[in-house]
């Protein structure tokens, strides 16, 4: 399928359909219980229409796509899973020597730097750059979708780049197994979640998913395929890659811990009441004792997530595994969520304010995804309609839209209208400053719900990019241990209160004091998000020596676009981006402590 034609084709149709859309609109306005606009109160322009109106393309266009492209995915998914391990390793072989000669093919004289063939608008993240005009050299690892082994002895899935989640799950929860830190979306692979940033309500426990991982298979700039483990020669390889974007390899397959699950979970949903620090409290309460017994299984449970629906409400979340035979005892509820027509899953959770404290068995599949359908709370704008009853019934089905198809449909001026009108930003920060932070957020954005997971960093041999912060364990806080300082992500996904209400908000100006919230309260920034920082702040909010240090080693530097470069929001030409590699490459040292601008 061509999708750079239908994508223009899809974007002619929707201005095409504008003059009509407001007809049809106005039949489902009724049926939505958004009360606030979607868009400021301000001149109308071409825009405005095409995002108000933008379900028409989604329900006659995105969704039955998304839905044609998940089958195919599907039946991939099962021709691969019907071979041999031996003979997905030989196909996986056969393949490292492909990407090996087409690496090998590259003059670097006058071929450009080296990305993978992958559309840009098919990976997940949203911020709004188009990095691959500066990377001419393509290599395609589209054949990088197999999972090789699932080794119940080393309770280790060796597993190639494009594993998504749903793909894996699907693979080990029958057997009891999954993946110690498993996305919540169907979407997320494996080597997006290594590269970038990964999480679950299991990272309390087992940290990051880069953190899960047990060993990394890269193909280096020179040529070389190496093995990089914590405590082999490439050991700062290892500890180098998380975070680094693909800008220091080629992953090729990853080697990821697997933990034992039963059945189900048994989920506990808890309401709590305050203002936004006593909300955070409780959030802390839920799953760091405060004897400091962090790594008591009695006393912490096998996940937990918080949603705060307002500045005085929220419910928080338990979980522990539970047998089938515990499930259907008498009198037990058993959810199964992960059904079309079932409420989504962070409006379920709200009843609890109603309801109050309640306790439900879901399936562990379904309550792995339970986020993926509405796209947490995405869909809602995306869909205003999309949660009521009749629609999940009729066509819930086709949920949730394919993220790729969706960012397909995009024009430039969506995309731009998207990042000064709406928010989607990961802030991770330490457990003590929750509540500072969804102070902040509430002042400076106001958006809800907000998403809160907790997760380890660990305090490593080696300085990797994200890391605790210095002596934290000497302040014995909660939630921390003496090898780990316990964070969170504040997951704040969005239009802010003041584009719904019709104010002005200013997106980037918002996004630049986010980052810098975050570099003085030693948080960090997924990269997959929008982003403002400057070089020098960038290199504020991350630290860069082990990174600058393999990209000398493994001759990353003119072969593969930095870190920055990438994450750096806008258009860039190759020749910007080689003179700046040139300016690093000839620096002894990287400049990565300087002061803010």
């Amino acid at each position: 399928m061509n999708f750079l034609m239908l994508r223009r084709g899809i974007i002619g149709f929707t201005q095409f359909t504008v003059h009509f859309s407001a007809v049809l609109a106005s039949c489902f306005a009724k049926m939505s219980d958004l009360k606030s606009p979607l868009r400021p109160k301000r001149s109308t322009q071409l825009v405005d229409f095409l995002v108000q109106f933008r379900w028409i393309v989604v329900v006659f266009f995105v969704l039955p796509f998304s839905c044609l492209y998940y089958f195919s995915i599907y039946l991939g998914d099962v021709r691969s899973a019907r071979k041999s391990d031996k003979q997905r390793q030989k196909e996986h072989e056969e393949n490292v020597k492909e990407v090996v000669k087409r690496l090998g093919e590259r003059d670097a004289s006058k071929d450009g730097l080296v990305c993978t063939a992958r559309p840009p608008w098919v990976v997940i993240g949203m911020r709004n750059c188009d990095y691959k005009r500066a990377r001419h050299f393509k290599v395609d690892l589209s054949k990088f979708r197999n999972i090789l082994e699932i080794n119940k002895e080393r309770m280790v899935a060796r597993v190639e780049p494009l594993v998504n989640m749903a793909q894996i799950s699907r693979a080990t929860i029958p057997m009891n197994l999954s993946l110690a830190v498993i996305g919540e979306l169907d979407d997320l692979t494996v080597g997006g979640l290594i590269h970038g940033f990964g999480i679950e309500g299991s990272s309390h426990i087992y940290g990051l998913f880069s953190d899960t991982i047990v060993a990394l298979e890269v193909l280096l700039a020179d040529g070389r395929v190496v093995r990089a483990t914590k405590d082999n020669e490439y050991s700062d390889l290892f500890y180098a890659i998380p975070w680094s974007q693909g800008t220091l390899g080629l992953l090729l397959s990853a080697e990821i811990k697997l933990i034992q699950v039963k059945e189900y979970m048994r989920l506990t949903y808890k309401p709590v009441t305050g203002n936004l620090k006593e909300l955070a409290q409780a959030y802390a309460d839920s799953f760091a004792p405060r004897d400091g017994n962090q790594d008591n299984p009695t006393k912490v449970p096998d996940f937990v997530e918080g949603m705060i629906y307002s500045p005085t409400e929220g419910v928080m979340m338990t979980g522990r595994y539970a047998s089938k035979k515990e499930a259907k005892q008498k009198g037990n509820v058993i959810n199964s969520i992960g059904w079309w027509f079932k409420p989504w899953f962070y409006q379920h959770a709200q009843t609890a304010l109603k309801r109050g404290e309640f306790v439900e068995y879901i399936p562990t599949r379904d309550y792995c995804h339970r986020h993926t359908r509405s796209i947490y709370w995405e869909g809602k704008l995306i869909l205003p309609f999309g949660d009521q009853f009749w629609f999940r019934y009729l066509f819930g089905w086709l949920m949730p839209p394919k993220v790729a198809v969706l960012k397909a449909t995009q024009s430039e001026a969506i995309r731009n209208y998207y990042h000064d009108h709406h928010v989607i930003q990961d802030l991770l920060v330490p457990l003590h400053k929750v509540a500072d932070t969804l102070e902040w957020v509430h002042r400076e954005m106001e958006v809800y719900p907000i998403w809160l997971c907790p997760h380890r960093i660990y305090k490593l041999p080696v300085k990797p990019m994200i890391y605790p912060e210095p002596e934290f364990e000497a302040h014995g806080r909660q939630g921390d241990t003496k090898y780990a300082q316990m964070y969170t992500d504040v997951g704040v996904y969005y239009a802010p209160g003041a584009v719904l209400r019709g104010e002005p908000f200013d997106g980037a100006e918002k996004c630049r004091e986010v980052e810098l919230f975050l570099i003085e309260n030693h948080g960090f920034q997924p990269q997959y998000a929008v982003s403002e920082l400057s070089e020098k702040n960038f290199w504020r909010m991350f630290d860069g020596a082990l990174y600058e240090q393999c990209r000398r080693k493994y001759k990353a530097i003119g072969t593969f676009m930095s870190v920055y470069y990438k994450s750096k929001k806008g258009r860039k030409t190759e020749k910007e981006v080689q003179e700046a590699e040139q300016e690093k490459a000839e620096l002894d040292t990287p400049e990565v402590d300087e002061p803010a601008d």
